[in-house]
C-alpha cells in the first residue's frame, strides 16, 4: 500500500484551476520531490494531501494518507493522521511557530495529543526531540521563537513535525528562507533523521540542486499539470518536456554564471582585499 496516493488531484479557487488531473503515489521510505516555479501548485498539492487547504479552495479526486482518504473527510479524522502519519515543515519558520508560545509547549503539543505523555516524561521527550535535531534542549525549549535564528527556528519546525513519530515528512521549501551555510546544515539533518527513521519524504522544492541531492524520484508541475516524472538522475540529465528542459537550463546558466563570478578577476581582487 502507499503512504501516500493522490489520483486524479484537482484543486481549483473560484474559476481559477489550481491543480489539475494529479496523480502519484509515494511508497513507505520513498524520497520524492515537486518540482515547478512558483505557482506551479506544489504547495497546494501538499496541503490537500493533510486537508489544510484554505477554505476557498475545493478539491476533487482522491487524496489518501496511510489508505484513509483526506479529499472531503471531516477534519477531525484528518487531525488524527497529522503528526502520526505525516508532518509537514514549511518554508518560513517565524511564520509557522506560535510567536507567543514558548518553543518548548509548541514541541510538547503534539507529544501530548498523539502519545499522552505527561509530567516528567513529556520533559524528556522535550528534551530528546530538540537533541534530535541538534539543539540545546534547556534553553532552547524556554525560548521564544523570535529570540532564536533562522536556523534553529528551522530545527525547532523539524521537531515538531517529527515529534510524533510520522511515516512521512513533507518538506515545503524547507530551506528557502535560510542563509547558504544554514541551509546546508537543515538539508544535511534532514536527510539523516529520514534516513534513521525509515520515513517517506516528500520535497518541494525550486532548487534542482537541492531536489537532485535530497530525493531519488521526481514530479515536474506547470500550471498545475504534471509534465514529466521519473528517477530524478534521468529527469534532470535527460529532461524530455519542454517546460523541465527550461527548468534545467536556467539552473546550469546560474550556475555557470556563479562559476565565472567566482574566477574574475574582479572577484579574486575582492577576495584579495578581504582576506581570502
Amino acid at each position: 500500500m502507499s503512504l501516500l496516493q493522490a489520483t486524479h488531484l484537482t484543486l481549483r479557487a473560484g474559476s481559477a484551476t489550481l491543480v489539475d488531473d494529479v496523480t502519484f503515489a509515494l511508497a513507505p521510505g520513498e524520497r520524492v520531490g515537486l518540482v515547478g516555479e512558483s505557482g506551479s501548485g506544489k504547495s497546494m498539492t501538499a496541503l490537500a494531501a493533510l486537508g489544510l487547504l484554505p477554505d476557498a479552495v475545493t478539491a476533487t479526486g482522491s487524496a489518501r494518507l496511510d489508505g484513509r482518504e483526506v479529499v472531503g473527510a471531516a477534519d477531525a479524522a484528518v487531525r488524527r493522521l497529522r503528526g502520526t502519519v505525516a508532518g509537514i515543515v514549511f518554508q518560513e519558520p517565524l511564520t509557522a511557530l506560535d510567536p507567543l508560545m514558548r518553543v518548548g509547549r509548541q514541541i510538547a503539543e503534539p507529544l501530548r495529543r498523539h502519545r499522552g505523555l505527561r509530567g516528567a516524561a513529556l520533559r524528556e521527550e522535550v528534551a530528546r526531540a530538540l537533541a534530535d535535531v541538534s539543539l540545546e534542549g534547556d534553553r532552547i525549549a524556554r525560548a521564544y521563537p523570535h529570540e532564536l535564528s533562522g536556523g534553529q527556528r528551522q530545527r525547532v519546525a523539524i521537531a515538531i513535525a517529527l515529534a510524533a513519530d510520522p511515516q512521512l515528512l513533507i518538506a515545503d521549501e524547507p530551506t528557502t528562507a535560510l542563509d547558504v551555510t544554514v541551509q546546508d546544515e537543515v538539508l544535511t539533518l534532514l536527510e539523516r533523521l529520514v534516513a534513521d527513521r525509515g520515513m517517506g519524504l516528500l520535497f518541494i522544492s525550486h532548487d534542482l540542486a537541492v531536489v537532485s541531492r535530497m530525493v531519488d524520484r521526481v514530479l515536474v508541475l506547470q500550471h498545475g499539470h504534471v509534465v514529466e516524472e521519473g528517477a530524478v538522475r534521468r529527469v534532470l540529465g535527460a529532461p524530455r518536456h519542454p517546460y523541465t528542459r527550461t527548468l534545467v537550463d536556467s539552473a546550469r546558466f546560474l550556475d555557470a554564471a556563479l562559476d565565472v563570478g567566482a574566477g574574475s578577476p574582479g572577484a579574486e581582487s575582492d577576495r584579495r582585499r578581504e582576506g581570502r
